[in-house]
């Protein structure tokens, strides 16, 4: 028998000791946070903890959601298009072949740990259908000062005593769930889902937090969107031209009755801001610091779930990933509790929109809002950081990537094949952003879709298709390596391009409803479908 020299034994058995483990894994999704949002994409708002995290990893410049809450987080934790699955428009139920992402990391050693908004309709309970091993669920968030429904472990919970306000409330779960990971499964691998349900209308904050921003927006929305574009420009994010505000525009939510409510300083619009009475500047220059406050307070905590990932000693091989379910929304409407006008704008008893003005101001330089698929819509900041796996720090990646390639990326860092898929399950049509970040290179893929309320859209590497639902269903072409904005239609001047996208944009519709099913009866469901 051949015997090994002492030395290459213990070299071997050194080697194999320091081979990696799996990483841990946190994703922070922010709602209605527009692209320009946070200080690392342009913003003057205080983002600290999430520009830290963006100088010491990546920042995406062209990364994509599904332009609503519940499609981008129906994807998030299955890794297929909404209308794969029957959430977009809503069947009820999940096809039979669907895995949520914890669902396909427990085999591979993995605990789950959800902490805020979930709204993944299709598997109503976050534990036993999304298979999380601990979940804290904002089920209503019609009040950032107290949730009309929340549950632990599928459990419901009293009406808390005291204090409450949503982003410490889900980042002090988070935290728990963190703790006793770190207590007793200390050599088990984890995943963390912290989905923070601000700056979600209403806009209400702290009021230590608004007054931070008072006087932050009287110059009103076209200076801060001017000042904001220019700093995109500085940190390298954008090399396009600043879209028009579209004043026509307003969000196919809520009523103009809202108006009586709400009081004369509100508009549906974003109209000229010196077309404005000192009355109307004054409520949205405060609407729009309410909104800040809510991001200032979302960094503050996730700046909180940070400290308890260093205190486990997780904070350098854990895999953070932060992203928005949409753009900023346009919408103005009451509802939950109702608004009293006599409340201090951003209280409780305030119920409160960002609305389009601030909304455009949030997705910088882009069109439109929340619900649209243009860039305003779907664009998303993305950061990813993580120390031992990212040797990049304060890097650009710009491949364009969509929340479909999430699951396709962490099962990848797990140790997964994700090509094995359940019986009549369709291969994931996202992919891997793993070569991304190792460097800036671009993801291979053919195309990227959408469709959200009879709005389209298809990208094809730098082209783009997009068609509004309030704009006769008429295709836009735009090319997107010179012109994210969206500002110069191409249409006219290349049919035949516009004619195969749309086709192709089609025949996928065709296909990934057909993945999910005959609809059940008796489900009509949320969100309108629309023929090809």
């Amino acid at each position: 028998m051949i015997r090994l020299p002492v030395f290459f034994l213990l070299l071997a058995c050194v080697t194999l000791h320091a081979a990696p483990a799996k990483p841990n894994f946190v994703v922070i999704l922010a709602d209605d946070l527009g692209y320009s949002d946070l200080g690392c994409y342009g913003s003057e708002i205080a983002t600290p903890n999430l520009d830290k995290l963006a100088a010491g990893g990546l920042r995406f410049t062209q990364f994509y959601n599904t332009a609503r809450c519940w499609p981008t987080r129906s994807v998030l934790m299955t890794g297929h298009y909404a209308q794969q699955i029957g959430m977009d428009p809503q069947y009820g139920k999940f096809p039979a072949w669907v895995r949520t992402l914890p669902q396909r990391l427990a085999p591979l050693g993995y605990r789950s740990y959800h902490s805020g908004k979930w709204h993944v309709n299709n598997a109503p309970h976050v534990v036993a259908d999304g298979g999380f091993t601990h979940s804290y669920y904002v089920a209503q968030q019609d009040n950032h000062f107290h949730p009309k429904k929340h549950e632990l472990d599928d459990q419901p919970l009293p009406e808390p005593e005291g204090a409450w306000y949503s982003s410490i409330a889900i980042a002090d779960h988070a935290i728990d769930f963190l703790k006793e990971h770190a207590q007793h499964h200390a050599g088990t691998p984890f995943f963390t889902y912290v989905a923070f349900t601000a700056p979600h209308f209403p806009v209400q904050a702290l009021p230590e937090d608004i007054a931070k921003y008072k006087d932050t927006y009287t110059k009103g929305w076209p200076a801060t969107r001017a000042a904001r574009f220019e700093r995109q420009k500085q940190l390298g994010l954008i090399s396009t031209t600043l879209s028009d505000p579209e004043p026509q525009i307003t969000a196919p939510s809520g009523k103009e009755s809202d108006l009586e409510i709400l009081g004369s300083g509100e508009t549906r619009h974003a109209v000229p801001w010196d077309t404005l009475t000192p009355e109307q500047k004054q409520f949205q220059a405060t609407k729009e610091a309410i909104h800040a406050a809510m991001i200032d307070r979302l960094d503050q905590e996730v700046g909180r779930v940070l400290a308890q990932l260093k205190a486990m000693n997780a904070y350098e091989d854990t895999l953070i990933l932060f992203l928005s379910d949409n753009g900023a929304s346009a919408e103005i409407m009451v509802r939950g509790l109702g608004h009293d006008k006599n409340a201090p704008m951003g209280a409780a008893a305030s119920y409160l929109c960002l609305g389009p003005g601030g909304s455009t101001v949030s997705n910088t330089p882009f069109r439109r809002h929340k619900i649209w698929t243009h860039e305003g819509g779907i664009s998303t900041p993305f950061i990813a950081h993580w120390p031992q796996g990212i040797a990049a720090k304060g890097e650009l990646r710009e491949t364009p990537g969509h929340v479909i390639d999430i699951v396709p990326t962490l099962l990848t860092l797990a140790g997964g094949d994700v090509t094995a898929m359940p019986e009549n399950a369709p291969p994931f049509p996202g992919r891997s952003l793993v070569p991304a970040f190792a460097k800036d290179e671009t993801i291979s893929r053919d195309f990227l879709f959408w469709h959200h309320s009879g709005n389209r859209a298809l990208r094809e590497g730098g082209w783009k298709i997009v068609s509004a639902a309030d704009n006769g269903d008429a295709w836009e072409l735009y090319d997107l390596t010179t012109d994210r904005a969206e500002s110069n239609n191409l249409a006219s001047k290349e049919p035949e391009r516009v004619k195969a996208m749309a086709e192709r944009w089609g025949t996928l519709e065709k296909k990934y409803v057909a993945h999910a099913g005959p609809k059940p009866a008796g489900k009509p469901g949320k969100g309108k479908g629309r023929k090809p």
